[in-house]
């Protein structure tokens, strides 16, 4: 095949890989091309042309699609998809392949982390000793801050798929009761579930494992803390909407939550106004910037199924295909 008549292939937003991580190209022939970084004003002169777009956060609409006639298939390197237009993907004959099941060692790894953090109160202890609290101390240690063990209490998750799934092993192994909560509003959520309510009742610790869709965007808000009786640790590496942050910030501020571990914000980056972000100062809350995907292995297995898609459709037979 002449270089002219290669398929182009465009990564949009090469910069959500870090620079360790091996990024061999797709072993057919092909016309490579890749950004940075893309602005939404950016994207359709940067795909003219092109058989192929890869994207991670860069959304793909049916604004951009509609101005693209040679484009074929779009490599979404992440799992998530909300950011394509599929149904104008699909009258368009566009394929759409994602990336899976990548995450569910790291993921699981990074909520744990979070949740021995706040439990322990590792955070405060650390900054007790950095500030001479502990060579101060008349005895071996001292008790400024409560420590509970995982063990033993209750583990409220909601999202029953690979990645609640593996967490859910991890809480077994720590001796914790582990609930799967139904869908919201369903009063009878079926065998190896509890009722949405009952959960936020029980749970010392909340964990969110679900996609932001119409359904789930606000599923924690000021209702929902208000019913959580235990005050627990609630951890979000889900998505940023799924949680109302402004109530999520009054319930740390009242104490209906004891702690809060986020990996998500509702805008990411964050504006300098994020709620969350006027208390990510205090001992008991934790904000990661959207990492917990993000072990070096993970990274490697997400670009490696994103080749692979790429190859099977220029092979004729797509893979992961979510249209």
């Amino acid at each position: 095949m002449a270089a002219s008549q290669n398929p182009k292939i465009v990564f949009l937003d090469s910069d959500t890989f870090a620079d360790f991580i091996e990024r061999p190209r797709p072993d057919v022939a092909h016309d490579w091309t890749e950004y940075a970084d893309t602005k939404a004003h950016e994207t359709i002169e940067r795909l003219k042309g092109a058989t192929v777009a890869v994207t991670n956060k860069v959304p793909i609409g049916i604004d951009i699609i509609q101005e693209l006639p040679d484009l074929r298939m779009i490599a979404v390197a992440a799992t998530g998809y909300n950011i394509i237009g599929l149904e104008a993907c699909r009258d368009a004959g566009i394929v759409v392949s994602n990336v899976r099941g990548y995450a569910t060692d790291t993921l699981p790894e990074h909520v744990f982390a979070l949740m021995l953090a706040l439990r322990r109160n590792i955070l405060p202890f650390r900054q007790d000793v950095i500030d001479g609290k502990w060579h101060e101390a008349e005895q071996f240690c001292f008790f400024d801050h409560s420590i509970h063990d995982l063990a033993g209490s209750t583990l409220g998750i909601v999202g029953s798929g690979s990645l609640g799934q593996a967490v859910a092993r991890l809480g077994e192994a720590f001796g914790m009761n582990v609930l799967y909560a139904g869908r919201k509003g369903v009063a009878e959520p079926g065998q190896g579930r509890v009722p949405f309510d009952e959960m936020l009742r029980r749970a010392d610790i909340i964990t969110l494992h679900c996609p932001l869709t119409d359904e789930t965007k606000g599923l924690i808000g000021d209702e929902e803390f208000a019913a959580m009786e235990r005050c627990p640790i609630l951890i979000n590496t889900a998505r940023g909407g799924v949680v109302d942050e402004e109530a999520a910030v009054r319930a740390v501020e009242s104490g209906k939550v004891s702690g809060l571990g986020f990996d998500v914000l509702s805008e990411e980056p964050p504006r300098a106004d994020n709620p969350l972000l006027a208390i990510a100062d205090r001992p008991n809350v934790i904000i990661t910037p959207h990492v917990a995907w993000a072990s070096e292995a993970a990274q490697q297995e997400v670009w490696r199924q994103t080749v692979e898609n790429i190859e099977a459709f220029l092979g004729g037979e797509p893979v992961r295909t979510v249209t």
